[in-house]
């Protein structure tokens, strides 16, 4: 009888951890697909900060807009990109998440807005790995996906929806050759604390009697 209630508890976790895979497959996995264009508008006399060769609007030209990123896992792929975050940086404004300039010493990135997901990613850190090695940086900013080419975004152009803008720090971090900033592959992911609170998300199951670090294990290892 021991033995049976055995096999049925471990029977249970199994179907149980199967059905919160199922449904972080299912909300992960939809393709991201443009929302929309928007058409450039050339930049006023003093306008779009160039710092870190950032790119400026061309003038009629169609942007492709995004409202999602591409799915996530614990290595997600992204594009590096370089950013100061300082005041009179190429950032703009202070940072979304606590609005606060950062110094380019700190390290600390913006993400796509699929990726920023409303903010929930605000003062979060992730882990960034490339050329050999792995930063920790904290995500303070969007990279905004949605719009672009106005005043209210220096006139640069909508953010790619696979983007991880990074300050120098990160990028020293990295490795990477000073003549070399600017773009890299890379891969990141979330902090475990950030994968339980994603795993309530993603479920309506009542998880009070799971080890959260043990599914975290189970969906990393997947």
């Amino acid at each position: 009888m021991d033995r049976m209630k055995r096999f049925c508890s471990n029977a249970s976790f199994i179907l149980l951890a199967t059905l919160i895979l199922t449904s972080c497959i299912e909300s992960e996995a939809q393709k991201c697909r443009p929302s929309g264009r928007i058409r450039g508008k050339k930049a006023p006399p003093g306008q779009c900060n160039q710092e870190n060769d950032s790119d400026c609007c061309i003038e009629g030209k169609l942007y492709t807009t995004y409202e999602c990123s591409p799915p996530m896992s614990s290595h997600t792929k992204a594009y590096l990109t370089l950013n100061s975050f300082q005041k009179g940086g190429d950032g703009g404004g202070p940072s979304e998440c606590d609005n606060q300039y950062h110094s380019d010493d700190t390290p600390v990135v913006a993400l796509s807005t699929g990726w920023f997901n409303h903010r929930s990613r605000c003062l979060h850190n992730i882990t960034i790995t490339a050329n050999g090695r792995s930063v920790v940086a904290m995500v303070v900013d969007e990279c905004d996906s949605t719009e672009g080419c106005d005043a209210d975004h220096d006139y640069q152009p909508p953010c790619p929806n696979n983007i991880v803008d990074a300050s120098k720090a990160v990028w020293k971090a990295l490795g990477v050759p000073q003549n070399e900033w600017g773009g890299l592959d890379i891969t990141w992911c979330c902090v475990s604390s950030l994968w339980q609170k994603e795993l309530r998300t993603y479920t309506r199951i009542n998880l009070k009697f799971i080890d959260y670090e043990t599914l975290t294990i189970i969906i990393i290892a997947f």
